[in-house]
């Protein structure tokens, strides 16, 4: 067993998904034109709100109300970013989502990855029906947190309330399904010749491990972490459902401070907190994003 087949064999299966000497093709250039104005026109779509949201966190108040609107400030007020950053103390929300995020990725990597190895390489009985029941609980609609709700206010057997703390966050992060079968997937594209190899030349369990499933498994595990972070940093239905405290809302919860339903809330503060709240998002991706295409090819999951 030798590291450069396994890197050759990992650059074998992120190679390019598109042969563009097919676009030599009439109709495949045709096809391909529709494909990039489709999907020029769904990112501006996607961005648009967003712009809109930062250029309204710099409009003043009498302008955001303004019929007909305008797009732009015309003049810039950065009074709500500073309210922001010295009176909201944003930082601190910032510092509870981190918490809640490094938990996620804790009890992520760590019990759904065994679980997506176990399925791959240890495949006890009934492996098939709880892969089954793993993908029907992707398609689970919202009313699923009814009882989950109700299971963490009385944990069975401890008898204890856990509502009030990020505990519950933390555990069904450990219950990804998606994360599950990413791994799950990685796992079975790694040829079992490498581990009989392995055992061969007297490498123990841990060896194996260690030497050969660990350094193959590092684009699923960046790509599980990014996930993660992605669906806990803008997560606002569970920290609502189980972050009770306000001194412990993270960023995305937060946002709720600047709604007042009996007088006129401050849409300009908070369009200046979630112009900044996602940045943070923003930037992990435009970083992270080779990885993350690597790992979902790696992965199996490619449609």
């Amino acid at each position: 067993m030798r590291g450069g087949a396994c890197v050759k064999w990992l650059n074998n299966k992120t190679e390019g998904l598109i042969n563009f000497s097919d676009l030599k093709s009439g109709k495949v250039k045709v096809a391909y034109t529709v494909m990039i104005i489709f999907l020029v026109v769904l990112a501006i779509s996607c961005l648009l709100p967003v712009v809109w949201a930062a250029m309204s966190a710099l409009k003043q108040p009498e302008e955001m109300y303004r019929i007909p609107p305008t797009f732009f400030p015309t003049t810039v007020d950065l009074s709500r970013v500073k309210k922001i950053v010295s009176q909201v103390h944003i930082g601190h929300y910032l510092l509870n989502t981190i918490w809640i995020i490094l938990g996620c990725w804790i009890v992520d990597v760590l019990f759904n990855g065994l679980a997506g190895y176990v399925l791959s390489k240890i495949r006890p009985k009934g492996t098939p029906v709880v892969e089954t029941l793993i993908f029907w609980s992707m398609m689970l609609p919202g009313i699923s947190m009814a009882p989950l709700y109700m299971t963490f206010v009385d944990l069975p057997i401890l008898h204890i309330d856990i509502s009030g703390t990020f505990f519950p966050l933390w555990i069904m992060a450990g219950c990804n399904a998606f994360n599950i079968m990413l791994f799950r997937n990685f796992f079975n594209g790694i040829p079992k010749d490498y581990m009989e190899a392995a055992k061969i030349d007297g490498c123990s369990y841990y060896q194996i491990f260690m030497k050969i499933i660990l350094p193959l498994l590092k684009p699923a595990l960046t790509s599980a972490c990014i996930f993660s972070f992605m669906w806990r940093w803008d997560d606002f239905l569970s920290a609502l459902l189980y972050v009770q405290k306000s001194v412990q809302y993270p960023v995305s919860l937060a946002l709720k401070l600047f709604c007042d339903p009996g007088s006129s809330s401050d849409y300009g503060a908070m369009f200046a907190m979630a112009t900044i709240s996602i940045i943070p998002s923003i930037l992990i991706f435009l970083i992270f994003q080779r990885y993350l295409v690597d790992g979902i090819s790696t992965s199996g999951l490619k449609g």
